[in-house]
């Protein structure tokens, strides 16, 4: 048995034309799987499908842009793919938002309810929108990315924090739901990652050494250090987990100071 191969498996990844969401669709077409880049833009979802069919050598990807705001925008994500390429067997809810930095008393009710619209209800509808045929094959994996965040307070991050919590609730609910149809839903918590959403926490070297002295492992978190834990996740290698969160942040929440 090959634990991590993914072949004959279709990932739709969300917010995947770069960052996190990149490096995960690029690992599991890496393991054999056909994968849909997704996020707002057509020709960033363009411009990666091409590298990872360029890498290949095949068409291994391909690209549908969706804004995760627009229920009727996702459902067309879930349409076109299985038109294309038949049905989901990994959905990764990767994509993300958050509109305001700073305290709570500050934040508008426009910018939190994007923010949890964004956050956790598209990760909702999507779901709802992947599982039946999952459950009707008896055959699913569902990831969200979700943060460290959601396990810490913030004085900056309140509302985005709020939602990455409640995606660890989201997961544990549709766990237990799902779990008896073999469709898995587990949860990656990444720390701070090199991505262009974290740049002002680590652009600046004064800014990336205070980050690397918080960390056990003396480093910043890259993409790839995500991805591998998806592909864990999506393949027969995580067959028996189910409803967890898998830290990944450099073993910074044990540290607990800087």
């Amino acid at each position: 048995m090959k634990l991590f191969d993914m072949t004959g498996k279709v990932a739709l990844v969300t917010g995947s034309s770069r960052g996190i969401g990149r490096a995960i669709a690029e690992a599991c077409a890496n393991a054999g799987a056909q994968v849909v880049i997704s996020s707002r833009r057509q020709e960033a979802c363009d411009e990666a499908a091409e590298a990872i069919n360029a890498e290949h050598g095949e068409a291994r990807a391909i690209a549908i842009a969706a804004n995760i705001s627009s229920k009727a925008a996702l459902e067309a994500l879930v349409a076109q793919t299985r038109a294309a390429l038949g049905d989901i067997n990994v959905l990764v809810c990767n994509a993300a938002s958050n509109p305001y930095y700073g305290s709570m008393s500050g934040i508008s009710d426009e910018q939190f309810r994007k923010t949890f619209d964004n956050n956790v209800l598209s990760n909702h509808w999507l779901i709802q929108m992947v599982a039946p045929a999952m459950i009707e094959r008896k055959d699913g994996a569902i990831i969200l990315v979700s943060s460290i965040g959601g396990l810490i307070g913030s004085a900056a991050l309140g509302a985005y924090n709020i939602t990455k919590a409640a995606d660890f609730q989201l997961v544990r609910n549709l766990a237990l739901e799902l779990g008896r149809h073999n469709v898995r839903v587990n949860a990656i918590a990444p720390g701070l990652i090199r991505t262009d959403f974290a740049r002002a926490l680590w652009e600046s070297p004064s800014a990336e050494a205070t980050v690397n002295r918080a960390t056990p492992l003396g480093r910043l978190g890259e993409t790839t250090d995500i991805a591998g834990a998806a592909v864990f996740l999506a393949s027969q290698a995580g067959a028996f987990i189910t409803g967890q969160r898998i830290i990944i942040d450099g073993g910074m929440m044990i540290k607990g100071s800087v």
